[in-house]
């Protein structure tokens, strides 16, 4: 963890316009959003021609049925003269240590298969070691703060001269990408997009046949890299935060990778550090866990 034709739902001032851009992207009808909001079609029709002011319930109401992500729902907020209602906290903020902490425990335990945590715009915010095995020979301008993951995957200094199914893994980070766009308004993420598109491809794809992967991988698209005279192929899974209540929150995203064959998973086995801490990337300024208490001193009784 962006959108519409040309920029975003709606592109007019006020709650009216916002409105009806978000309903006419999920494609419902004012009569269908009024019942699922407990109001009328009418009174909604009066919202979207400016010619009245809903509740601050109702606003948040509608946004849910409209799926709106949580950043949206503070402009919806804004626009109706209401205050947002959602924080964006900073990963690093001391009230995200809990979260933090969870993550970092998420990332080791995946170890030693890839993951990473990425922003709502594929900004690198945390990964573990096993996914820097993977990025030896990507160019050090791309792996300098802030780390994006759409360039360090897609850039021809990055890791797309070693991905073996580059035209196919290129289509589907794209067209996520336009998903993405289509969920909430990012100029960041637009930039970003076009950016990316506009990559040449690494000398020799062009020549290249897409191999029809569908018989060795029925399930889903495999990302597949040349690595050490081998290829290795990964399922990548994402997972997101339920109900987020902060801005920052709503747009995490954990992207695991799973090993898609045996030869894989055993290399990848292989190469785990035995009894040794699986290491993360923090978020800059974060401050390390606190060590954990012996456990003849958790055990000890108060006198």
């Amino acid at each position: 963890m962006t959108i519409m034709a040309g920029m975003g739902p709606g592109t007019g001032t006020g709650i009216g316009p916002l409105l009806r851009g978000w309903r006419e992207r999920r494609r419902l009808s004012q009569l269908r959003l009024a019942l699922l909001a407990d109001s009328s079609a009418r009174h909604i029709s009066f919202v979207e021609n400016g010619r009245s002011r809903p509740s601050q319930d109702l606003v948040l109401r509608l946004a849910e049925h409209l799926d709106v992500p949580v950043r949206e729902r503070n402009a919806l907020l804004l626009a109706a003269g209401y205050a947002p209602l959602y924080p964006e906290k900073r990963l690093d903020d001391p009230s995200m240590a809990a979260l933090r902490s969870g993550v970092e425990r998420l990332l080791a335990a995946h170890d030693p298969y890839p993951a990473l945590v990425v922003d709502g715009s594929f900004r690198v915010l945390a990964a573990n070691r096993a996914l820097g095995l993977l990025l030896a020979g990507v160019a050090p301008h791309l792996l300098e703060p802030p780390l994006n993951a759409m360039r360090i995957t897609l850039h021809p200094e990055g890791l797309a001269p070693r991905i073996v199914n580059l035209r196919q893994w290129r289509r589907h980070l794209l067209e996520r990408m336009e998903r993405q766009l289509g969920l909430v308004r990012s100029a960041p993420l637009r930039a970003l997009l076009e950016e990316v598109r506009a990559y040449p491809e690494p000398p020799g794809v062009a020549e290249e046949a897409e191999e029809d992967l569908t018989e060795l991988f029925p399930f889903a698209l495999p990302l597949r890299i040349a690595h050490e005279g081998r290829v290795l192929s990964f399922l990548s899974t994402i997972a997101t935060f339920n109900t987020p209540m902060d801005v920052t929150v709503s747009e995490l995203a954990l992207e695991a990778f799973l090993p898609a064959d045996t030869e894989t998973a055993a290399f990848l086995l292989g190469t785990a550090p035995p009894q040794e801490g699986r290491r993360t990337i923090r978020p800059p300024g974060a401050a390390p866990p606190p060590p954990a208490r012996p456990a003849a001193a958790a055990a000890r009784p108060r006198a």
